[in-house]
């Protein structure tokens, strides 16, 4: 008998491992490119609207003051689908390019993660502790063409920016605007 969790059935480990032994052995397909947000998220959030799976939140963020945020699985996939248009129009980038995202642990972080998946851009995560000399290091090295941080960290970002001969967007995450940011909550 399997656990419930949320009424949904998980499975059991011998059943994880008979399913990888089977592709092991090549008794089951490998897709020839996977995307999670694709290939799971959107699944998911089929089943889901097909009614076939009861809407259990994909994302479940709470904050020290205890502010929630929930998405179902076809929000966090319509949310996605939103940002990655933002990060390809709006911001110009395309497969293969690189973003540095300097954020805390908001759920835009999370949300810009799975952006990224869906549009084939490389996400880089930044602590919100990195030094100006951190953020330029590692806007030189990783010749990210977009930096993502909030209205506390910007000012520090900024200091850097003059040196970063790859960026071509910035993106400001929060209620206010800078000079020269694109501003992600109008943008979606």
């Amino acid at each position: 008998p399997c656990r419930s969790f949320h009424g949904n059935n998980r499975l059991l480990t011998s059943q994880i491992i008979s399913h990888y032994e089977s592709i092991i052995q090549n008794k089951k397909e490998l897709p020839e490119y996977f995307n999670f947000a694709s290939d799971v998220l959107d699944e998911w959030a089929q089943l889901e609207k097909d009614g076939r799976k009861p809407a259990n939140p994909a994302f479940w963020w709470v904050n020290d003051e205890g502010e929630e945020v929930k998405w179902s699985f076809q929000e966090l996939g319509s949310l996605s689908r939103k940002a990655a248009n933002v990060l390809s129009e709006a911001c110009g980038l395309q497969r293969g390019d690189r973003v540095t995202a300097i954020l805390p642990r908001v759920p835009e972080w999370w949300l810009l993660n799975v952006a990224c998946m869906r549009a084939g851009i490389v996400f880089i995560p930044g602590t919100s502790q990195l030094t100006a000399k951190d953020i330029s290091y590692r806007l030189q090295a990783s010749k990210a063409k977009c930096i993502i941080t909030n209205d506390t960290l910007a000012p520090a970002v900024e200091s850097v920016l003059p040196g970063s001969q790859f960026l071509k967007s910035k993106l400001i995450v929060g209620q206010g605007s800078r000079d020269g940011w694109l501003n992600l909550k109008e943008l979606l």
